[in-house]
């Protein structure tokens, strides 16, 4: 199979310039701001998303250096597989976060519940449409009486 390259489309700007620290889901960042610069090539992409609460960011996580199928999840006391976990330390490092759309000025996306770096680069932004996603019947794995507190984990603890 041959090599996928993405092309940025703009940058996070957030309160975290290194890794230690950031909220490990942003569920855990409600309160924190930051914004996403669309590069202006893209700008015209954004027409409408005004009109949403919440937008789906897909990311690169451009600082990960020490990818692995396995990952020790600070939320059990067993490796997983790392597709069975939401660990940064992935073959393909792509972050995604559903964070709260506060408001648009030009090319400038200004949001809370931000997750990312600072310098994040964004691969692609969606709408987020709570009624096509599934809500029913969710099993959520080894996860099971293990989630409590996770929204307030940040990259660092153990």
């Amino acid at each position: 199979m041959e090599i996928v390259n993405y092309r940025p489309i703009g940058i996070i700007h957030s309160p975290f310039k290194e890794h230690v620290g950031i909220p490990r889901q942003a569920v855990g960042a409600s309160e924190i701001k930051g914004n996403i610069e669309i590069f202006e090539e893209f700008g015209e992409g954004l027409l409408d998303l005004e009109g949403f609460s919440h937008i789906i960011v897909i990311f690169y996580l451009h600082k990960v250096t020490n990818p692995s199928l396995k990952a020790w999840p600070p939320w059990d006391d067993k490796e997983h597989g790392v597709f069975a976990t939401r660990s940064p330390h992935r073959p393909n490092p792509i972050g995604l976060s559903v964070v709260r759309l506060d408001s648009r000025d030009k090319n400038i996306l200004h949001i809370s519940g931000i997750d990312m770096m600072d310098g994040t680069p964004v691969l692609d932004i969606k709408p987020y449409i709570p009624d096509l996603n599934p809500n029913k019947d969710i099993r959520i794995g080894w996860l099971t009486g293990k989630i409590e507190g996770m929204n307030k984990s940040k990259s660092g603890d153990r």
